[in-house]
């Protein structure tokens, strides 16, 4: 089983429902799917309160996360209608993720996943009136009719598919360039983990596969996604991408891969399994 770095190997949780990031030396001030980092600094360096001066615009909601090192850090949805401060500029979590310590790294994701849950819940989904911070558990709370609302983790299983001594990679619409990768999908309302796994495929390549076993998991904020790593075995069927999530898909030899994910997420880490030869 492959082991994966936790952020609780130097993040302390703190939960502070509600609580604001005053006096905070780490603040992941996210937009969409970037985070506002310090320029010139020749590596990732995320801003403290004190970058934000005195009486900052744009923190009237957020959450504070817990210490890393010690620092204490929290997150807050940036808008893009504020002025990003002088120094500053955003970059995408993606890119980041690939420089940053892994732990680090995973406490910028869950501030990411976090921040944008501020934002998409301002408002009660049953009466649209402002919410509130829950103040006992980590929720927005409506005032006038009492509804809770959650951060949403949304389940998806990414599969590592193997026939023989090949590995099923295919090029989604949505990726830059000519990357390729393991094929994912989110589980539908109803349906296990297997039955998501076995439906994905034959929807986007057409096949079977048999014998799913589990490899590991992953939070991966983009938008609010729970990675569940799975390998399996081919067991029929014509090899077809679907045309429409997917342009490209083919079955490939640990020695004549196409460029495919690092090892930072979940995909590459079931690309690595291959070509390593390891037993999940």
């Amino acid at each position: 089983m492959t082991e994966y770095k936790s952020m609780y190997d130097r993040f302390t949780a703190q939960p502070n429902f509600g609580g604001s990031c005053a006096g905070c030396g780490i603040v992941f001030a996210v937009n969409s799917s970037s985070i506002l980092v310090k320029t010139g600094e020749g590596a990732a360096v995320f801003p403290g309160m004190e970058d934000f001066g005195s009486n900052p615009a744009g923190f009237e909601n957020t959450v504070y996360l817990g210490t890393v090192d010690g620092v204490g850090c929290g997150c807050t949805y940036y808008d893009e209608s504020l002025p990003i401060p002088r120094g500053m500029a955003f970059e995408n979590l993606r890119n980041l993720l690939s420089v940053l310590d892994e732990s680090l790294g995973l406490v910028a994701a869950r501030a990411l996943h976090l921040a944008n849950w501020l934002r998409q819940n301002r408002y009660c989904g049953v009466c649209g009136s402002p919410t509130l911070p829950s103040g006992t558990e980590l929720a927005k709370k409506c005032p006038v009719c009492g509804n809770s609302a959650y951060p949403k983790i949304s389940p998806a299983v990414i599969m590592a598919i193997v026939k023989e001594d090949r590995i099923l990679l295919a090029h989604n619409r949505r990726f830059a360039g000519r990357m390729y990768s393991v094929l994912a999908g989110f589980v539908e309302p109803g349906e296990s983990i297997e039955e998501c796994a076995k439906r994905e495929i034959m929807e986007e390549a057409g096949i079977r596969i048999r014998n799913i076993r589990y490899f590991g998991s992953q939070p991966w904020p983009f938008p609010d996604s729970l990675m569940i790593g799975l390998t399996a075995e081919y067991d029929g069927g014509e090899l077809k991408a679907d045309g429409t999530e997917l342009d490209d898909a083919g079955w490939f030899r640990a020695d004549e891969l196409p460029t495919v994910p690092g090892t930072v997420s979940i995909a590459g880490r079931l690309i690595r399994w291959f070509t390593d030869g390891d037993e999940a």
